[in-house]
């Protein structure tokens, strides 16, 4: 963690002169979207978080304080006010809103909302209007075809996807999408700008699911099946992929982090674009989102979320 967060200060100060982008906003206080805006914080740029709801903006701000706080004491160690002054000065560079037309003043403005076509493209076709002409649109979709949200708007040379990875402050790898129409001149400023932020960029074109849920997609849903079969239980699952595959976390314990609900809709939007039978729909995953269990975020999915972790009977 303490190269991420001289890196990212390093990076950004030699990067931000060649790509211009210092100023951002995040639409979307979610778990990412919070995420996206304290590494960009940590970062020395100045962020504006959108959200419609202010609990969640404000559930937000608590969160980037706890992990500004973690990060200062890992770096800083005993030095308390260098944690303070660490945690201070990335803070007061994030603001909220709960207004869109406050955050399109940016360089880049990054979308972290719900996974769905419809509602993404509705926020870009009104960005698209709203925001200065080198403002630097993307979406961090984790599934849905980067040319198809922004099929409605007027840049198509200034959009392209940033598809970052949850816990966004932990988490090093950034997949840069290349749309059909993005720019070669925007294209350089996402990767410089990824860069800037500490993160390992790689490129991919706007194949479904990208690089990594391309990949990971298929081994999560096997891994749902043989626990809805009753292969072994999830605890074994997990398990048995960490220690026997040196995998950080195990496949149903990642599910449960990244959000059931999210794993469904990735999940119909594969089936759809690839026709793959993997991607097939999971009944016990759909029945566990139909009751509420959505993984951490609900308190329990695979696992139940108190003082220790619980198999879902």
């Amino acid at each position: 963690m303490n190269k991420l967060l001289v890196g990212a200060s390093r990076n950004f100060s030699s990067s931000s002169t060649r790509n211009a982008i210092k100023t951002i906003t995040v639409v979307g206080g979610g778990l990412m979207g919070s995420g996206i805006a304290q590494v960009a914080a940590q970062a020395g740029q100045n962020v504006t978080i959108v959200d419609i709801k202010p609990e969640l903006l404000e559930k937000a701000q608590k969160s980037i304080q706890t992990n500004l706080g973690r990060i200062g004491k890992k770096t800083f160690k005993d030095d308390a006010a260098k944690v303070e002054n660490f945690v201070r000065d990335s803070f007061s560079r994030i603001k909220t809103s709960t207004q869109i037309e406050d955050g399109v003043k940016a360089d880049l403005i990054i979308e972290a909302i719900v996974e769905k076509l419809d509602v993404k493209q509705e926020l870009f076709n009104k960005l698209d209007q709203l925001v200065p002409e080198h403002t630097i649109l993307a979406t961090n979709t984790s599934s849905i075809s980067v040319n198809a949200i922004g099929e409605g708007i007027k840049r198509k040379d200034r959009f392209g996807g940033l598809h970052f990875f949850n816990p966004v402050p932990v988490m090093r790898l950034l997949e840069v999408i290349k749309g059909e129409h993005t720019s070669e001149q925007t294209y350089q400023a996402m990767m410089e700008w990824g860069k800037s932020i500490g993160k390992t960029c790689i490129t991919c074109k706007d194949t479904p699911g990208f690089v990594v849920n391309r990949l990971l997609g298929p081994y999560s849903a096997e891994a749902i099946r043989m626990y809805e079969r009753g292969d072994a239980s999830a605890q074994d699952i997990d398990t048995a992929m960490k220690l026997g595959a040196g995998y950080p976390m195990g496949p149903l314990e990642l599910a449960d982090f990244t959000g059931l609900d999210t794993k469904v809709a990735i999940l119909g939007v594969m089936l759809e674009k690839t026709g793959n039978p993997v991607f097939e729909r999971i009944p016990l995953l759909e029945r566990l989102v139909s009751e509420g269990k959505l993984g951490r975020k609900s308190g329990g999915g695979f696992y139940e979320y108190d003082e220790m972790l619980k198999k879902v009977e």
